[in-house]
């Protein structure tokens, strides 16, 4: 019987082994084109965007990532039209990571879809395991702000910057705090030019 790969495993939500060969090769793959991404100026918008799709699983028109960006693998990260990451975000992509259109995503914001199990000998074993997280349409993530592992943000919601995100959020919420609660749930009417 043939065996399952580590890649395979990290990919179906299971417990498998990062240090497998396939994913280092993988993570050193996404860290080489991303020094190139990262070191290149802002100036060039249309090599910028060429190198987001060599990396990314899908970017979206209008789509900007400031330096410097870090991922683990690139491939599990699905972009809308009309994203802008700030400066300095992580997003550790061992599950995948949707982010819908118009989304805004302050510095310094991480993702983590990656988990350790609870258990020491299971921890110290090796193995971890990957939850994916979606972001809706419309969403801002303030500054600083924690998502973890299999969280989804509901569309038009805002997260308050240094917020820690262990649960869902609904749809047209605000949530702030450590770990972050909703504190309001509705979002003002859009503003009139008039």
């Amino acid at each position: 019987m043939p065996q399952t790969s580590d890649k395979t495993k990290m990919l179906a939500g299971e417990l498998y082994r990062a240090s497998s060969a396939e994913l280092t090769m993988e993570r050193r793959r996404a860290q080489m084109m991303l020094a190139r991404y990262n070191a290149i100026s802002d100036g060039e918008p249309d090599l910028l965007l060429s190198l987001l799709r060599d990396v990314m699983g899908s970017v979206g028109e209008g789509t900007v990532i400031m330096p410097q960006f870090t991922c683990d693998y690139g491939y599990n990260i699905r972009l809308g039209r009309n994203v802008f990451i700030n400066y300095h975000c992580i997003f550790l992509d061992c599950a995948p990571i949707d982010i819908g259109n118009d989304v805004q995503v302050g510095p310094s914001v991480q993702l983590y879809t990656a988990q350790h199990p609870l258990d020491a000998d299971v921890r110290r074993s090796g193995l971890e395991s990957a939850r994916p997280i979606r972001i809706g349409n419309d969403v801002w993530i303030g500054g600083g702000a924690v998502i973890l592992p299999g969280v989804t943000i509901g569309d038009r919601s805002v997260v308050g910057a240094g917020s820690v995100v262990v649960r869902s959020v609904p749809a047209d919420c605000v949530a702030v705090g450590n770990p972050a609660r909703v504190v309001r749930t509705s979002v003002s009417p859009p503003l009139t030019t008039e």
